[in-house]
């Protein structure tokens, strides 16, 4: 359990949460900024891997993946509330 928490918190406080709400904020398009913190999860995940498939683990993957992808909607809906106000 303290595993999954910590990775949970680790890719928070690292580039799927960080960036994915930075990327999020550029657009208005929910899909589209879902799919950018998406995809930085998964670039993360291959970057502390070292580009090679053997070393990624998947509750790690998956993980950052779902953080990219909230950071990102939560990246856009602080853009449209922002516009609208």
């Amino acid at each position: 359990m303290l595993n999954f928490l910590g990775t949970v918190a680790g890719n928070v406080l690292s580039l799927p949460g960080i960036l994915g709400l930075a990327l999020g904020m550029t657009t208005r398009n929910v899909f589209l900024a879902s799919v950018m913190g998406g995809a930085v999860g998964i670039f993360e995940t291959l970057i502390f891997a070292k580009f090679q498939m053997a070393n990624v683990d998947i509750l790690e993957l998956s993980v950052a993946v779902a953080i990219g992808v909230l950071a990102g909607v939560v990246g856009c809906a602080i853009r449209i509330k922002g516009t609208t106000v």
